[in-house]
């Protein structure tokens, strides 16, 4: 076979011939072997590992169009009650009843979100008799710097102004005092996540949703809430039951969630869901006649793989919710057992503890002279671990940070590993008079805001 390959593979053009299907298998293969090991990578929150069943039943659905409900009814059927599932998950009042849907991923999900709120603005100024041209009368969206990227492009793309609550002190992320004050009249809604990507914090929703609550009451200003649960709608429910963040809070519109983060399903599938019928705005709906069927569809695309639909469905079933609390219970204590052992280490001070997400970030102590987060970043990928440096945004850019994802895989025997080669890299590190990197240096982008 690799006697058989030819002295040079086209790369960037099309082949003028072809190619055997095992030799072009190979080709691919060969090279994919390149890229990093994802048990080791933890800078990702996407599901890097799924059962042998799981990858079975992919395979078996990889050709269906989960938007072809009448070709495909029962993967449409598969996906309304992993609706209902999250429904119920997240106390909406009636689950059977609450609209929603699966997406690309939570970005999508959070694009729907945003859509609903600008339209349920939209709807109530007209009904109030409100016309207001813009700029006077362009519509807002309150939320804190640590938002993921997403929600700036839904801003720039559908002309929202995008109100990030900068980060102070050790304020890093949105308190309801910040939030109410950046609220008006034009403000079509506050985005809450529930599991800051910078240090895995929760931001305080019912906090945040009591705050809004005043403002009505003394305003008769009517904002509502989005909880962006891109990860924590995944953990909350399994490891924090008495926190009060999702529907069983009045003032909560809608959540997403990422099927494939802590849902546990490989990437490609999001899911959003409303509060009821009410929260959706009927005419984001479109009901299209396609391949012989009459569909109503709210989303960006419209063909999609129906395989990551199935396959969360499986991982529903398999799981149900003793299964997920016993995952996401594990993932917490190895979380917290590795923040705390580093923590002991000396050099470094914890921004959190891996007590909310399994996922915490630390900084090196102000005495340390000789290296950087950077440094240690590196030193820790020649051993093939990925565990991203980055600083954080705008008023608090002198805070660089070391964060630590710990997902589904990540046994304590692999972290008492990491922590072995965390201590080799720090006896290397000692003998730096000054740091070598910065964040210049750093081939990990955090996501929240583009490189200039």
């Amino acid at each position: 076979m690799f006697a058989s390959e030819p002295p040079e593979v086209p790369r960037e053009a099309l082949p003028d011939g072809e190619m055997d299907p095992e030799l072009a298998y190979q080709i691919v293969h060969d090279e994919l072997m390149l890229d990093g090991n994802a048990r080791l990578n933890l800078a990702t929150f996407v599901t890097t590992w799924m059962e042998p069943q799981a990858d079975r039943l992919m395979a078996e659905c990889f050709d269906k169009n989960v938007i072809d409900k009448d070709e495909y009814p029962r993967t449409a059927a598969l996906e309304q009650r992993c609706v209902r599932m999250l429904a119920e998950l997240w106390h909406a009042p009636e689950p059977a009843e609450a609209p929603g849907c699966s997406t690309t991923g939570s970005s999508e999900a959070c694009m729907l979100a945003g859509l609903a709120l600008k339209r349920r603005w939209q709807q109530a100024r007209t009904r109030a008799g409100v016309h207001v041209r813009p700029p006077a009368g362009r519509p807002n969206l309150v939320m804190g710097a640590n938002v993921q990227i997403c929600w700036d492009k839904f801003a720039a793309y559908w002309d929202v102004e995008p109100r990030l609550v900068p980060m102070e002190g050790d304020r890093l992320h949105l308190t309801a005092e910040q939030a109410v004050a950046h609220c008006d009249e034009n403000t079509i809604g506050v985005v809450a996540v529930l599991g800051s990507t910078f240090d895995g914090s929760y931001e305080p929703v019912a906090d945040i949703c009591a705050a809004l609550d005043t403002l009505q009451r003394e305003t008769g200003l009517d904002i509502p809430v989005h909880v962006d649960g891109a990860s924590g709608a995944m953990i909350a429910p399994f490891c924090d039951p008495h926190l009060d963040w999702d529907f069983r809070l009045p003032r909560v519109a809608s959540v997403n969630t990422s099927g494939h983060k802590y849902g546990l399903v490989y990437p490609g599938v999001g899911w959003i869901v409303w509060r009821d019928t009410a929260a959706l705005p009927d005419d984001l709906v479109f009901r299209v006649n396609y391949l012989g069927g009459d569909m109503p569809t709210f989303a960006l695309n419209f063909s999609r793989p129906g395989a990551q639909v199935a396959a969360q469905y499986y991982t529903f079933l398999r799981l149900g919710f003793d299964g997920y609390r016993r995952v996401q219970d594990y993932c917490r204590d190895v979380a917290t057992t590795l923040a705390s052992r580093i923590g002991h280490l000396g050099p470094f001070r914890l921004l959190t503890h891996g007590d909310e997400l399994p996922v915490f970030a630390c900084a090196l102590r102000p005495e340390i002279a000789g290296y950087s987060v950077f440094d240690v970043s590196a030193h820790l990928r020649q051993r093939g671990w990925l565990v991203p440096a980055y600083t954080f945004p705008e008023h608090r850019t002198d805070l660089a940070a070391l964060r630590f994802v710990v997902r589904n895989g990540l046994t304590h025997d692999l972290a008492d590993l990491l922590l072995d080669d965390l201590r080799w890299a720090l006896t290397e590190l000692e003998r730096q008079p000054a740091p070598l990197r910065g964040p210049e240096s750093a081939s990990f982008a955090h996501g929240n805001r583009p490189r200039a």
